[in-house]
């Protein structure tokens, strides 16, 4: 769960907590190493955000029993364009993608499976406007192949309640 800019775990993990246990989810929510954004804002490069989403999976795969065959990657704004882009990089590691209100997402090379992708953006979106940014990036991922669920709602930047 990648929380949006200048975010930080507990913005990234609470929309979610109160349906972790009815579902039976392990929630993991890192922080972003320069605590305003994600590493991939500067072209090119993956670097301290990456190396540090590795260390918790880790210790959280050692710790608890995880199904590998059920991993998804969650994001609201910049959190959900890097939960995108590390998912396509690593879909031999992510079964599901999950981006609420994505920006821009960096090319990357697809490895692995080709993860399944549920996108959701509200239409009033003035941070992020839905038709710059997941209106695009939808048909694109839809023109590669992927499964994608794509949802529009009313409101604006947020994750949207239901």
């Amino acid at each position: 769960m990648l929380h949006g800019t200048m975010g930080d775990a507990q913005s990234g993990i609470s929309p979610f907590l109160d349906l972790a246990d009815e579902a039976g989810l392990v929630l993991l929510a890192p922080e972003s190493r320069d605590r305003r954004d994600w590493d991939f804002v500067f072209p090119g490069y993956y670097g301290p955000d990456v190396e540090f989403i590795d260390r918790a999976l880790k210790q959280t795969f050692d710790r608890l029993a995880v199904d590998a065959q059920r991993l998804a990657i969650e994001g609201f704004s910049d959190g959900a364009s890097y939960a995108i882009s590390l998912g396509l990089a690593n879909g031999d590691l992510f079964t599901h993608v999950i981006a609420f209100s994505p920006g821009i997402v960096a090319q990357v090379a697809q490895r692995g499976e080709q993860p399944s992708i549920f996108i959701a953006h509200g239409t009033r979106d003035e941070v992020l406007p839905i038709d710059a940014t997941s209106g695009r990036r939808v048909s694109r991922l839809e023109r590669d192949g992927y499964e994608v669920r794509y949802r529009k709602f009313d409101g604006g930047h947020t994750v949207p309640p239901r």
